[in-house]
């Protein structure tokens, strides 16, 4: 977790607590050390924050403090609302939990006249779309992303072929019906997408990729420019092949 993030986290705790909070609860809550809590209490209150109380006595923030109110248009407002309502669809239960924090978050800093508009907004998201994968675990899969780091796959495609891949994963692709991972295959030394819902096990190795990853997502996207270009050909040529730089995972 960042700093900022960190420091905004102990004035929403303190904001929302019945009673004092000791570092030690703080430091429970948030995953560090109460070092690390007495630092930042510190840090707050040397930026105007009004926070009072001691060591082993607990922390309350003075009545009438608030953070300045985020200015947001409707429609910034009906974006963000419609944004948070579309990751109920995605089975991703990591990113829904950060939509709803993120919710909460700027719910909390918008003028009162506001937040009632954001919590019921005039929109319909439709909750219908991919559930989570029974074995695969999305949060990982992203970190594996973030960080760059190979991963080692036992898949099954649509005809029931098993395979065990080691594959460099590029990005996460949210679909209706499925959520696919981009990547490049060691097996194949293509790019293949392959459905998380089919992934048997998954394993993260301690393997960096080999290419920087912005690098793998440039080529990735002039793949998947090539498999329209060949598309569009195929519409127009009578019996082209069928062009394989990114089809389903075999």
């Amino acid at each position: 977790m960042r700093r900022a993030d960190r420091l905004f986290d102990i004035i929403q705790l303190l904001r929302t607590a019945a009673g004092p909070l000791t570092a030690a609860r703080l430091a429970a809550e948030l995953e560090v050390t109460v070092r690390t809590i007495y630092r930042d209490i510190v840090t707050l209150q040397s930026r105007r924050v009004p926070i009072e109380g001691a060591p082993g006595l607990g922390y309350v923030l003075r009545r009438g403090f608030d953070l300045p109110p985020l200015m947001f248009t409707p429609e910034e407002i009906e974006a963000i609302a419609v944004g948070v309502r579309l990751l109920r669809r995605t089975g991703d239960r990591g990113l829904q939990e950060a939509a709803a924090s993120v919710l909460s978050k700027v719910t909390s800093v918008l003028p009162e006249a506001l937040r009632a508009f954001l919590a019921a907004p005039p929109v319909y998201v439709s909750g219908q779309g991919a559930g989570p994968p029974p074995v695969a675990d999305l949060s990982q899969i992203r970190a594996a992303i973030r960080q760059e780091r190979k991963l080692h796959i036992a898949y099954c495609d649509e005809q029931g072929r098993q395979t065990r891949r080691t594959v460099w994963p590029v990005v996460m692709a949210y679909g209706i019906e499925a959520t696919l991972i981009g990547a490049w295959c060691e097996l194949r030394q293509d790019f293949r997408h392959f459905r998380t819902d089919r992934i048997q096990a998954i394993d993260v190795l301690d393997q960096p990729f080999p290419v920087p990853g912005r690098i793998l997502m440039t080529w990735w996207l002039a793949s998947l420019s090539e498999s329209e270009q060949a598309a569009a050909q195929l519409k127009t040529t009578p019996g082209a092949a069928p062009h394989a730089a990114i089809s389903p995972s075999r």
